[in-house]
């Protein structure tokens, strides 16, 4: 109840700001979904020149990239760290929130919220509406079921690998540029991952496991999973709940290494 109703005051709050400045909240959302366009266009004109990638259709990669967008949209708006470390390690607001009761990281999230993030997760759903009635693909309560499942998956992957590297600046605030980085290889899961080689794909799976952020649990709804590709699908939950929790223990661990913002 009590952080429950923390996460309410705080999205007043946010709404209360954001009618102050609707145009800036508009510009976001539009920018958002225009980078998001130009990476679906990508994908369409690659297959302008190739039939297939990898064995897959153009649908099928397009309805990958949809369900890419909805973890994405969900995790942009709620673990929103990107400005962590200039903000509160050099600029000292982390002793601002040690002071209060609820816990610091669920502070910096809500302090951090990103709404028109959202928006991008609407179009994913849309993107993998229409890639479904195209290639005849229905859903019935089970498979909402499991896809509520395996997008809670992916968004504690996301958590917990964002999580784990923004503790980093409790360690040195020196900018380590880890980020950006990580933020482009995460783009490599949206594609089919057999067109990868052999340790880029154990990368992708075992070590930075973006793959389970789009192509391993879009891969159940495509009806083209053996059952081998059906056991990765839903480990997505399983990989998510472990580098959840390899997040948390790095940020504990980097908060109690913290000492201040010092002079």
């Amino acid at each position: 109840m009590f952080y429950g109703g923390l996460f309410w005051e705080y999205l007043k709050n946010y709404a209360k700001t954001r009618l102050t400045y609707r145009a800036d909240f508009w510009v976001e959302v539009i920018s958002d979904l225009m980078f998001q366009g130009m990476n679906l266009i990508v994908i369409l004109i690659a297959f302008r020149h190739t039939p297939t990638l990898g064995g897959w259709t153009e649908a099928e990669v397009v309805f990958v990239y949809g369900f890419f967008m909805v973890p994405f949209g969900i995790f942009g708006c709620f673990f929103n760290l990107w400005n962590f470390s200039d903000r509160y390690i050099v600029k000292g607001e982390m002793d601002r929130v040690l002071t209060r009761p609820a816990h610091n990281l669920f502070q910096v999230l809500l302090e951090n919220m990103d709404p028109p993030s959202l928006f991008g997760a609407i179009v994913g759903g849309i993107i993998m509406a229409i890639t479904s009635v195209q290639m005849g693909i229905t859903y019935g309560p089970a498979d909402i079921l499991v896809l509520m499942l395996l997008v809670a998956g992916s968004v504690a992957i996301y958590f917990g690998v964002y999580t784990a590297l923004t503790a980093i600046a409790f360690y040195s605030d020196a900018p380590t540029g880890i980020l950006p980085l990580m933020y482009n290889i995460q783009n490599y899961g949206r594609y089919p991952i057999n067109i990868y080689n052999k340790m880029m794909r154990f990368l992708l799976t075992w070590i930075v496991p973006f793959a389970f952020v789009g192509v391993y649990p879009a891969a159940y709804f495509l009806k083209r999973s053996g059952p081998d590709d059906i056991l990765m699908a839903f480990l997505t939950p399983v990989v998510g709940l472990v580098f959840a929790g390899i997040g948390l223990a790095v940020w504990n661990h980097g908060v109690k290494r913290y000492r201040g913002a010092g002079s």
